[in-house]
């Protein structure tokens, strides 16, 4: 069976959201021990390197990847921001509350998708968007109905709100900046522009982290995030977004909290309570909604 270019979009995607939901149980534990700018240049750094490899390896480094090397800059830039936001996040916020934050990036990326791409967005997307949202609030707010109208964020929640911003327009610049470069190759330019300007940000940070004396959770945690969670993901989402909608790529982060309680229990912890359940059924609702085919007329 051969899959279209949109199944095998599908298919990268919903990788990503089992492999990116690691970062947020492993980072909650990692975070309080080191700094979060340092420890993301360090990624950076490990991703690139690989994803250089690999690319190098398949014959995408090519001299006109080269051209107009400020893309890779913004591109860099937009995701350096939010992965430094997030683990920022993480050292306050519980896990299955921050994936519940990113599942808000489908609303902000078809809005920016329009913005960028003028990618429409029809009836039934704009509903399955609402219920993705309201089902991520009442996650964040932990089903509390008083925090919520009252609007009582937390401040972990609050940070990494910031850092989703910041993913949600990466995924239509994708697309916008692309000159036809294949995904890894476009893929090893964004790390390496976001290794020099994490580098240029965060130097004395990294020079200052005493990286012997930190515990083993962190170097787990690195490994992780950075051929996992960095470098593979980020193939990943480079590939959709070359293949499918903007917001259909962010669709799949409806499924990151579900694969945060599954990594939660896989770590021995608890499971949220039965009314936060609640919330995660309406953003898988709002998925099966997205990715639902328009029928023939």
């Amino acid at each position: 069976m051969t899959l279209t270019q949109p199944q095998r979009g599908h298919l990268a995607m919903l990788g990503f959201s089992a492999l990116v939901a690691g970062s947020f149980s492993l980072g909650s534990v990692a975070a309080p021990f080191v700094d979060a700018a340092a420890l993301t240049t360090l990624r950076f750094l490990i991703a690139a390197l690989l994803v250089g490899i690999a690319a190098g390896l398949s014959g995408g480094l090519t001299r006109r990847m080269w051209a107009a090397p400020w893309r890779y800059g913004v591109l860099g830039a937009l995701m350096a921001a939010y992965f430094v936001l997030m683990f920022e996040g993480l050292k306050t916020a519980p896990a299955v509350a921050t994936a519940a934050v990113f599942t808000l990036t489908p609303v902000m990326s078809a809005g920016f998708g329009w913005v960028l791409l003028r990618q429409g967005l029809t009836l039934r997307m704009a509903v399955a968007l609402a219920l993705g949202a309201s089902g991520a609030l009442w996650v964040i707010f932990r089903g509390d109905w008083a925090a919520l109208t009252g609007f009582q964020l937390g401040r972990g929640e609050a940070i990494y709100f910031w850092g989703c911003v910041a993913h949600a327009l990466y995924t239509p610049m994708v697309r916008r900046l692309n000159r036809g470069e294949s995904a890894i190759a476009f893929t090893f330019g964004t790390m390496l522009a976001g290794f020099g300007l994490l580098t240029l940000w965060a130097g004395p940070a990294v020079l200052a982290t005493d990286w012997a004396a930190l515990p083993a959770i962190v170097w787990w945690t690195l490994a992780y995030i950075a051929v996992v969670a960095s470098a593979i993901t980020f193939v990943l989402v480079q590939y959709a977004s070359l293949r499918l909608p903007a917001s259909k790529v962010m669709a799949y982060t409806y499924l990151t909290p579900s694969w945060v309680i599954l990594w939660e229990l896989a770590l021995g912890r608890e499971a949220p309570p039965l009314v936060v359940s609640a919330g995660l059924g309406l953003t898988v609702v709002a998925l099966w909604l997205l990715l639902q085919e328009p029928r023939p007329r």
